[in-house]
């Protein structure tokens, strides 16, 4: 399987290129970043992964980037709020900022991405969104806090499973969306105030960050199986495939 991550620099991206670089059915990785990345020290086969710095990110891909990532079977794409290092735009940081910036880096990046991607890819070609517990797909609902982000946000979630739903079969997509990101270990125990607030939402409010990765690589690897994914589901994938050496430390 051929696998490309964007976001790849952050916290959880840098985990699904340790996992994925460990992961045997994944004969390639290819990151495409903002920054060049290196993988990692402890790396069981480098020679896996790829990095391809884009500048432009709305613009037609280069035949150089066309070329690495033909072929592929699945993209992770994080851009959730929780990882500020992933290719996003955070609620806070968007407060100050111009708002169709914000819509350009969040939402446009991200659909042209896609049809980029699936015009050179294999089918079925499976895409996973990282988005956020937060985000709203129902453009009708009144939100009290963050409105116009968290709608933005979800117009974009539903883009992609639109796009996905008239390419069917050969185009897959769900959203991830975690909580909490845990990154101390697998039985860390919860912190009250924020579990409290995702509580209100019925879901588990953490999924520790090799639980997220393992949950998504395993999605990519052997099929969509629901959307979206929520920390419950994807704590409950990752604890499946994962064991107890595999987490990160």
């Amino acid at each position: 399987m051929k696998l490309i991550v964007v976001g790849a620099t952050g916290f959880v991206g840098g985990e699904v290129v340790r996992q994925a670089l460990c992961n045997p059915a994944i004969a390639s990785i290819v990151a495409i970043t903002r920054r060049a990345m290196q993988p990692p020290a402890d790396a069981v086969d480098a020679s896996k992964f790829r990095c391809f710095v884009l500048e432009d990110w709305l613009s037609p891909y280069p035949q150089s980037l066309k070329v690495l990532i033909e072929g592929a079977d699945a993209c992770i794409w994080l851009n959730q709020s929780l990882d500020t290092r992933s290719l996003a735009i955070t609620p806070s940081q968007s407060r100050n900022m111009d708002f169709a910036y914000v819509t350009e880096v969040c939402h446009d990046y991200t659909i042209h991405a896609l049809e980029s991607m699936v015009a050179v890819a294999n089918k079925p070609f499976r895409f996973i969104y990282v988005s956020g517990i937060l985000i709203e797909r129902d453009q009708t609902k009144e939100l009290p806090y963050l409105a116009e982000y968290r709608h933005m946000r979800g117009r974009t979630e539903n883009a992609l499973l639109d796009f996905a739903q008239r390419a069917a079969p050969n185009v897959q997509a769900t959203v991830a969306k975690p909580g909490a990101i845990d990154g101390l270990g697998p039985k860390a125990t919860p912190d009250a105030i924020i579990k409290a607030l995702f509580q209100i939402f019925g879901h588990t409010p953490r999924v520790h960050v090799s639980e997220l990765a393992a949950a998504m690589i395993d999605q990519c690897q052997h099929g969509i199986t629901e959307d979206p994914l929520w920390s419950d589901k994807l704590s409950e994938i990752g604890k499946r495939v994962l064991r107890e050496e595999d987490y990160l430390r």
